[in-house]
């Protein structure tokens, strides 16, 4: 039914306009007189067309054909538009289009945007920050205050005068089709303290901040879009619960409020009349009752919830009568001027009325600076809204929203890695990439995954712990959340057999499709499929990151609003961006140039390099290919290198600390004739475990056991050797080629027997591993390689750490080492690279683990942080301080029990610049790894320089490695 409005409508008021400076107006600045002064001269000068012109807001898009933008001309030059509000498009075209609309214009337009989670909402290559749900599951509101801010700055810095946010509507309905995760939740307070957070944060960026929907679209189920909504509820309980957030928005000086289509009967008597053309509430409730005195915007007049009412035109004279100031997006700007404009000149709109609207959007253009207008600057446009600071707030806010729901037997975070099998299973119809990813990353992750969920559940024989994401789109926060009626199925299953992790990656009301969550063990709720979010939601479930976040809504099976479990982390790395952690992250890519310069310039075909600080991974890049063939594998992640020598330091010198550690009747001075007994009459009885592992020891530093098992033309002979593997030639070298089985015993024996160097002096040598080797395996009569991964690697979640990698990886997982022309005479692939390892069945305690940087960087964080890793002391911190002390400085040695030093003089395995407290290790093959503790610093440099000859180091020739240390510390800030 269509209303004559001339007849509905009549003013019951006038209102004189003041600027006092005690006025409560919150569009009053601080040089009050100044404002009132600007405000009054340019009304005055106004005629009552680009009076009535400066209550409209219409809507231009950045992406507008050339018939659209001579449209808003138009609207700008004969109709004299107060202001524009952005829809879709990118900044950059955004910014020049307004410089132009700008420019047309007498009075600077007031330009607006719907940017509730951020610029993204509107414009492509602009940041995306989380959804009001998301933000409004953390409970530190100073971070709430933080994401308004910088999404304030993102407005101020692209012309943006008003964001059309917070939204405060309190979504008590689930079912709600258009708030929902526009909604900080149901809790009134929660939601009302969340938005004050953020609404002062936009602000305080001189961005105004707009309430909305006005007076509450939280309990609906139309979407006023397409229809009105009807909310039923009494005056009392709109009173106590939709206007509650508004009450103390007021208070604390919110500019302004957008009014909702929506029939509220209990505060307007006429049946089904929009609450944006009532005089009742816009009014005498927000105006008179709550004593608002901003800025009120309708929503949209070309929305059916208002749209239907009336004709264009009739319907924005009935706004303005209602008490709105601007109307935004009117579907007939000329025709509605025209009907104001008759009103004006038969009174039915007073001088006043006018006036007072007027007069409050030109208060807003001088508060947000446009008395000093300036054309937006579009140069670095979008980096600038792209910003570093951005991304470290982003994680922060997802760091502190992610919720752990339930936590049944402390299923999280997940420890003794080691006694756990891990499958994930995706579910939903977007990526879970990143997830799986980061999963990966402590411990071995298996995706199971196959269109017939039937066949899934088949294949999960092999697992205790099942983990499942639901996966569905993070492009807006009205794309479909739900679970499938199959994933409910198959979950209930799993969960009936298996211990269960679910993440939910999607608004949290998907788990009210959950008949039950009895058998579920974890419930993650991680609100968005954002990168960030997973690898966020990844590092909580490890126990890289604490669980802080509460649920903001209620989600049914006992899940109430409110709810969150706190965890705290237990020690593991977790990955971040360098600014966190006190590195500036522009000179810390500064070594990027050098890490592709040895690529470039042939010192190794790739590398892998990782920097982790405070606990946190910050640098983690890959250079070059697997050879320098560059159609060879580009180096990966999870591609594993012969560590060469930094095995001494993550093989055999945790299982001797274990030892020592663990046997009252073994020291650091205990003598060689005392650990293995055969000793007791070779001229090395007397060298205590201190001496050898110190290398003051007077042992050799290498011998070349390989080249007696030669024959005349340097070929490995038929005595040693064979072909094919039998009983008698067992200990596979490489390739179809097996040494006798005894060799290794003969080494033992050479080692034995050998002569001592005449002085005793600091020289750096193999042999003392060869030898602990021996007494490691004998002490726990088990191999070393299965010593190290029962005892460290496996609950470490060093899954990529591994002696004859052969067996474990593919051969494209596996960096080459050389083109072995002297021994083996082929290309050294999966087999170590170390002669005298090979030889031991590719087992030696001096060499031959293969690894990745990510793994060697779990043990050195575990000795840097005293022992401890992953909730689980390894050594007491007195053990790691006894090995990591240098015994024999005073005698020219800097190396400590086990572990490398830093130099004594001038030159040496380090930079230089950094603590005497760190420790480390090199490889021959390139590898190198190092840990600081006062700078809580671990370093990996992961190579294969001899490929495909290891003759000439041009690595260490060119201090490749060092200098990239030395970089690494100029970064550091604080």
């Amino acid at each position: 039914m269509r209303y004559n409005l001339y007849i509905v409508f009549i003013l019951f008021f006038s209102i004189q306009f003041s600027f006092s400076q005690n006025s409560t107006n919150p569009l009053v600045t601080k040089d009050a007189a100044a404002q009132q002064k600007w405000v009054d001269s340019v009304y005055t000068n106004l005629s009552l067309q680009e009076k009535i012109g400066q209550l409209f807001m219409v809507r231009a898009m950045t992406s507008a054909n050339t018939r659209d933008v001579a449209g808003i001309k138009n609207l700008i030059k004969n109709n004299h538009i107060g202001g524009i509000i952005y829809s879709k498009g990118g900044p950059v075209k955004l910014a020049k289009l307004n410089n132009a609309y700008q420019g047309l214009s007498d009075v600077p337009m007031l330009i607006g945007m719907d940017a509730e989670w951020g610029l993204s909402m509107r414009l492509d290559s602009t940041y995306a920050f989380p959804w009001n749900m998301t933000l409004g599951a953390i409970k530190d509101k100073a971070l709430v205050e933080q994401a308004g801010k910088h999404i304030g700055e993102h407005c101020k810095r692209i012309g943006i005068h008003f964001n059309f946010g917070p939204d405060v509507d309190i979504n008590t309905n689930p079912k709600n089709p258009i708030i929902g995760n526009r909604s900080f939740g149901e809790d009134r307070d929660e939601v009302t303290a969340h938005a004050v957070a953020f609404m002062k944060g936009l602000q305080s960026a001189g961005v105004m901040a707009t309430g909305k929907h006005f007076p509450g679209h939280g309990d609906t189920e139309t979407d006023s879009h397409k229809a009105l909504p009807t909310i039923t509820f009494s005056e009392k309980r709109i009173d106590s619960i939709e206007l509650y957030p508004y009450k103390k928005m007021i208070k604390n000086g919110m500019e302004s409020v957008m009014v909702a289509h929506l029939n509220v009967p209990s505060l307007e008597s006429r049946p089904d009349f929009p609450s944006s053309l009532s005089k009742a509430i816009i009014t005498d409730l927000l105006k008179e009752k709550m004593g608002f005195e901003g800025l009120i915007f309708t929503d949209a007049l070309e929305m059916k919830g208002v749209a239907d009412f009336s004709s264009p035109g009739d319907i924005d004279l009935a706004a303005f009568l209602a008490g709105n100031d601007i109307l935004l997006i009117s579907e007939d700007v000329p025709k509605a001027m025209a009907k104001i404009t008759e009103a004006y000149n038969d009174k039915t709109i007073t001088e006043e009325r006018l006036a007072y609207s007027v007069k409050k959007i030109l208060m807003s253009k001088y508060k947000v600076g446009l008395h000093k207008y300036k054309p937006i600057d579009t140069n670095n446009l979008v980096n600038d809204l792209n910003r570093l600071e951005d991304d470290m707030l982003n994680e922060e806010l997802f760091e502190n929203a992610i919720t752990v729901a339930k936590n049944e037997n402390d299923i999280l975070p997940l420890r003794d890695l080691d006694k756990k099998t891990i499958a994930y299973i995706k579910f939903g119809d977007d990526s879970g990439s990143p997830f799986l990813n980061e999963l990966k990353k402590y411990t071995k992750v298996h995706e199971v995954k196959s269109d017939s969920y039937g066949y899934i559940k088949s294949k999960l024989d092999s697992y205790n712990t099942v983990i499942i994401g639901l996966h569905r789109s993070n492009a807006n926060p009205w794309k479909s959340y739900s679970f499938t009626s199959e994933e409910i199925q198959l979950l209930e299953s799993i969960a009936a057999t298996h211990h269960v992790i679910l993440d939910v990656f999607v608004k949290p009301y998907a788990l009210l499709d959950l008949p039950s969550i009895g058998n579920i063990e974890g419930i993650v709720v991680s609100y968005q499929n954002s990168v960030v979010a997973q690898e966020k939601s990844a590092q909580i479930i490890f126990g890289a990151l604490g669980a802080k976040g509460q649920l903001p809504v209620s989600v049914g099976n006992g899940l109430h609003v409110g709810d969150g479990i706190t965890l705290n982390s237990i020690s593991r790395l977790g990955y971040t961006v360098p600014e966190r952690v006190g590195i500036d992250s522009k000179k810390l890519h500064k070594i990027d140039a050098i890490a592709q310069r040895a690529v470039n310039e042939k010192m190794t075909p790739g590398i892998q390099l990782l920097v982790a600080r405070k606990g946190k991974v910050i640098y983690n890049q890959n250079f070059g290919h697997h050879t320098y063939d560059k159609n060879s594998e580009p180096v990966k992640f999870d591609d594993v290198y012969d560590i060469a020598s930094i095995t001494k330091i993550v093989s055999s010198l945790p299982l001797i600390m274990e030892i020592v550690e663990q046997d009252d009747e073994i020291s650091i001075n205990t003598k060689l004739s005392q650990l293995l007994p055969e000793y007791a009459d070779s001229n090395k009885a007397n060298i205590t475990l201190k001496q050898i592992l110190s290398h003051y020891a007077r042992l050799k530093p290498w011998i070349p056991f390989y080249v007696a098992t030669l024959d005349s033309a340097k070929m490995p002979s038929s005595e040693y050797y064979r072909k094919s593997h039998s009983e008698d030639f067992n200990i596979k070298v490489s390739n179809n080629l097996y040494l006798k089985r005894d060799y290794p015993e003969t080494i033992q024996k050479i080692i034995k027997d050998t002569d001592l160097l005449t002085t005793l002096k600091y020289r750096y040598s193999d042999l003392p591993y060869y030898i602990l080797k021996k007494f490691i395996e004998t002490y726990y009569d088990r191999t070393l390689d299965h010593l190290i991964q029962t005892h460290f690697y496996e609950s470490l979640g060093m899954n990529y750490s591994t002696y004859n990698p052969y067996l474990k990886f593919p051969m494209k997982d596996i960096v080459p080492t050389e083109n072995d022309t002297y021994y083996r005479h082929q290309v050294v692939q999966g087999y170590v690279h170390d002669m005298g390892a090979a030889m031991q069945n590719g087992v030696g305690g001096h060499a031959g683990v293969f690894s990745n940087a990510n793994d060697i960087a779990k043990i050195m964080q575990m000795y840097l942080q005293k022992g401890f890793y992953g909730d689980k002391r390894y050594f007491k911190p007195e053990t790691v301080d006894m090995f990591n002390k240098t015994y024999y400085a005073d005698k020219d040695n800097r190396r400590g029990l086990g572990f490398d030093k830093p130099q004594l003089g001038k030159s040496g395995p380090t930079c230089g610049c950094l603590s005497m407290k760190s420790f480390g290790h090199s490889g021959f093959t390139g590898t190198y790894a190092w840990a600081d503790p006062d700078e809580e610093l671990v370093y990996v440099f992961m190579a294969n320089r001899t490929y495909p000859s290891a003759e000439i180091n041009m690595l260490l020739r060119e201090n490749i490695r060092t200098d990239i240390q030395e970089l690494i510390y100029e970064a550091i800030i604080n």
